[in-house]
């Protein structure tokens, strides 16, 4: 399985309904897997900086070469159509003066287009709207006065065709504007019933029109007209999803830096997650990036910067690897770390239920050892939750235990800036924070990593919560007052001294914890477990639990693990991995 939860900091703003568990099921998970990805800014068909800017570059495109069409036959009337008022009869004034509204009209929105270089995406649209709706009302009247005038003519009337206008304007608003095939439809479809409803106006209105309608020689014109408008609608829709698919197609093969995004992992409040290759080395690796949305929060990218910083300080084996990090032209920021083929801990929970004692135990030592190296450094990481730590396969050995997402993470020392974590009252997961971050009355230290992972811990055995309620308020207020259910009640089996231990660590008073993840490390090692765990017992286990194709997968990587060969999961199960994706979301 791939790596789901790098982007699950979040900062709770008010209190909102709760899920039972911190991972979602595996039906929630992949309905927020689906959708579009976008990749990075700009890199999918929709309204990001980029694709407006695509936009706008489009709409004076085509303002241009329509002005330029009209231009062309205004001046046809004045150089060489002088019998354009015989052919058109009675109307030619108002045709004209009609004409000449649309070409300067066409001709100011060409200068609005390319002066005004930062229009938001409603602007575009009301652009969008003036571009094309201006020739429909030219077209409108142009088709009109040709059948009045045509249809009535004593010398011989005829009924024109008048559909080669609406052709033109659908297929260039078809081949200009970037767009998904079902609002193309719903912008097309007027402008192939217009012609039909003109004609529907003048068969009732027009005598002449009936009487040529009913001539022999031109009893098809009305069927034929419209089988034309619906033959070019279905092909201007049909083209513009070839078009919106290619261009899909080409943004996802776009490189961000040396790295080629390939596949979205999952999404969180600060950015985004994807599947990546380096495009030299071809190493697989987890790109995340900045929400487009967010790129002009000068705090949210202060605080993805450090998030960055942070992390890359840590070198701990059951750390996350940092290996890149940069940001593109247009403001894209991102870093890569190394993808991790497992599962967070939360899923394997939400699965197969509460760990075994020994399992739990072997896990959380792991996560002490890199929770030591990050308070060394003063680094408090303030949202310890099970989607924050990963269950992962790596140099040969399984339940490699690694620690992800210091996105809240805050210096103990001075100099850094609090402001950066307080978008709201209250930082981190409420299910998992220590009393301290719940009431705000006091800085969260160390000791309040190490009552999260107490909280953590409770829930790997007994596979639920130490406070389980629906709501996020009385979540906050229980782990400000109220004494949690001793996990042997929830889990009988559970032997004493692990229950001691995860009791310490979620005392109310810091005081009354653990000092330092050192004496809670010294503590898990202590242990008298009846039974045990080992890289082997994990390798054991991965082979002969779950689905069919996960058996599969943990056997080929065993054996590839057992020939010396370095591998990863099948590239053939990361759509699968994706739709697992974001389960703490």
């Amino acid at each position: 399985m791939a790596s789901a939860a790098f982007e699950n900091a979040e900062t709770i703003d008010s209190p909102s309904p709760l899920e039972k568990t911190p991972d979602s099921t595996a039906g929630q998970i992949r309905r927020a897997a689906r959708g579009v990805v976008a990749l990075v800014e700009g890199s999918t068909p929709h309204e990001t900086t980029e694709t407006r800017e695509l936009l706008r570059d489009r709409l004076r495109m085509a303002a241009m070469l329509l002005g330029g069409g009209f231009a062309a036959f205004l001046l046809n009337w004045f150089v060489g159509g002088s019998n354009a008022p015989e052919v058109i009869g009675a109307g030619a004034d108002r045709l004209f003066y009609t004409q000449a509204a649309v070409t300067g009209f066409m001709g100011l929105l060409v200068i609005v287009l390319s002066t005004q270089r930062n229009l938001s995406l409603p602007k575009l649209r009301l652009c969008e709207l003036a571009v094309f709706g201006a020739p429909v009302v030219f077209f409108w009247v142009l088709s009109q006065t040709k059948l009045d005038f045509l249809a009535n003519l004593p010398s011989g009337a005829h009924l024109p065709i008048i559909v080669t206008p609406w052709v033109i304007l659908m297929f260039t608003y078809a081949l200009f504007i970037p767009n998904n095939w079902l609002r193309a439809l719903m912008v097309l479809t007027p402008m192939a019933l217009a012609p039909v409803a003109i004609m529907a106006m003048q068969y009732v209105y027009c005598s002449g029109f009936r009487e040529c309608a009913a001539h022999e020689l031109q009893s098809g014109y009305t069927t034929e007209q419209s089988m034309v408008m619906l033959l070019t609608l279905a092909t201007a829709t049909a083209g513009v999803r070839t078009i919106n698919t290619l261009r899909r197609q080409v943004f996802e093969a776009r490189e961000l830096g040396q790295y080629r995004l390939k596949q979205k992992l999952g999404a969180g409040g600060m950015g985004e997650v994807y599947l990546a290759e380096h495009r030299l080395m071809k190493r697989p690796c987890a790109v995340k990036v900045i929400r487009p949305e967010k790129a002009g929060d000068a705090k949210i990218l202060a605080r993805f910067e450090r998030e960055v910083q942070s992390t890359a300080k840590l070198s701990h084996w059951n750390s996350i690897d940092i290996y890149d990090y940069g940001s593109t032209e247009d403001g894209t920021f991102y870093y890569v770390m190394e993808y991790l083929p497992g599962h967070n801990i939360g899923e394997l929970v939400g699965e197969y239920g509460s760990m075994p004692p020994a399992r739990a135990a072997y896990l959380m030592d792991q996560v002490c050892a890199a929770l030591a190296e990050a308070h060394s450094y003063g680094l408090v990481h303030r949202d310890i939750k099970p989607a924050n730590i990963f269950c992962a396969y790596r140099g040969g050995e399984f339940d490699v235990a690694k620690l992800l997402d210091f996105g809240l993470a805050k210096p103990t020392f001075e100099g850094g800036d609090a402001s950066l974590t307080q978008e709201g009252a209250i930082t981190g997961s409420p299910l998992f924070m220590s009393p301290e971050q719940a009431t705000g009355e006091r800085e969260a230290d160390a000791r309040s990593d190490i009552y999260s992972l107490g909280a953590v811990l409770y829930y790997l055995v007994t596979g639920r919560p130490p406070f389980d309620y629906q709501q996020t308020v009385k979540v906050i207020i229980a782990h400000a007052s109220e004494a949690v259910t001793p996990p042997r009640e929830v889990n009988p089996d559970l032997p004493l001294a692990l229950e001691d231990v995860i009791l310490r660590c979620l005392e109310k008073d810091p005081d009354d914890r653990f000092q330092d993840v050192g004496q809670l490390k010294a503590a898990i090692r202590d242990l008298d477990l009846a039974d045990e765990w080992s890289g082997e017992h994990a390798r054991q286990w991965w082979s002969g639990h779950g689905c069919p194709e996960r058996k599969a997968m943990a056997a080929a990587v065993i054996d590839a693990a057992a020939q010396g060969a370095a591998c990863a999961w099948p590239p053939a199960k990361v759509e699968e991995s994706a739709e697992l994706a974001g389960a703490a979301l």
